[in-house]
């Protein structure tokens, strides 16, 4: 393949960690074979996207006694569709990367493939889907690969292709990891352009670990954005346990090492994430979190 430029779409390489799978290169050259199966048999991705594609399915909130129709966007090897596959819809996926697709095809999913840049739009007539989900796929929009690829142009193209090919009445889930509130104001405007109605939710807003980005659009009929998650479980149980949450960052002393946890509160909730990782922890007692008298 001929070589590619990467540009960045308001932000610089630098300032960015390098872990992050769109600042290596175009999604059909990053999934490649070997890749892709990596991706496909790593127990803790299945897990994850096992559960993006579930709170995906409850965002959707789709009729129960109904067998929906449901576009997978950036399907992959067909893990999301397997779960909307077990909640009784049918699907169909697609995909730029045709090493992922080579793969869902040996692992016999029953939705239908189809491999395409979502960027350049849905070839689907209009009003096909009841609905549409995507897991961690469309943030790869934001960024340009090549010179004729304008990251703006392409946002709005997927948008509006994507409008004309859900039903009237319709709605798309998309989970993503935006880089900025930039961007998210640049999925959002193209999806309002299009036609859509909705907008961002974010569970555990609070945390930075557990966060997630949830774009709910509505097709047509105007309806009530759903409720976000507001408090992971284990955030909540330190909460109960200590009363108040304490800054858990250690203070570092002139040399660089870290100061050791002095307060009872810091004490208690650092007792509790060991205990919670199966460590060997001191019993609580009165004297714990006390400063100690001189020593003779």
């Amino acid at each position: 393949r001929e070589s590619f430029s990467v540009s960045w779409c308001f932000t610089h390489m630098s300032t960015v960690a390098n872990d992050r799978p769109e600042y290596t290169g175009p999604p059909d050259l990053y999934y490649n074979d070997d890749n892709a199966r990596k991706y496909t048999q790593n127990s803790h991705i299945n897990a994850v996207q096992a559960e993006l594609t579930e709170r995906c399915i409850e965002l959707l909130a789709l009729p129960e006694d109904e067998r929906s129709l449901v576009l997978d966007i950036g399907c992959g090897s067909g893990l999301s569709g397997e779960i909307l596959e077990n909640h009784g819809h049918h699907w169909v996926g697609v995909d730029i990367s045709r090493s992922m697709l080579e793969i869902a095809v040996e692992r016999d999913v029953d939705g239908d493939l189809l491999e395409m840049d979502m960027g350049c739009g849905l070839p689907f007539r209009p009003g096909s889907f009841d609905a549409a989900i995507s897991v961690s796929a469309i943030q790869w929009l934001l960024h340009s690969y090549s010179k004729d690829q304008k990251p703006i142009s392409r946002v709005r193209k997927f948008f509006g292709t994507l409008f004309m090919c859900l039903r009237r009445g319709g709605k798309a889930v998309f989970q993503f990891y935006p880089e900025d509130a930039k961007q998210i104001e640049i999925l959002h405007s193209a999806a309002t352009r299009a036609g859509f109605g909705g907008g961002l939710v974010v569970d555990y807003p609070n945390s930075s670990r557990a966060k997630k980005h949830f774009l709910v659009l509505f097709s047509g009929i105007t309806q009530t954005l759903p409720r976000a998650i507001e408090e992971a479980e284990d955030e909540a149980d330190e909460m109960f346990n200590i009363g108040l949450k304490t800054n858990t960052k250690r203070e570092r002393n002139k040399k660089g090492k870290r100061m050791p946890i002095t307060s009872a509160a810091a004490i208690a909730q650092h007792k509790l994430r060991r205990r919670k990782k199966g460590k060997r922890v001191a019993n609580d007692s009165k004297y714990s979190g006390r400063s100690r008298g001189p020593k003779f």
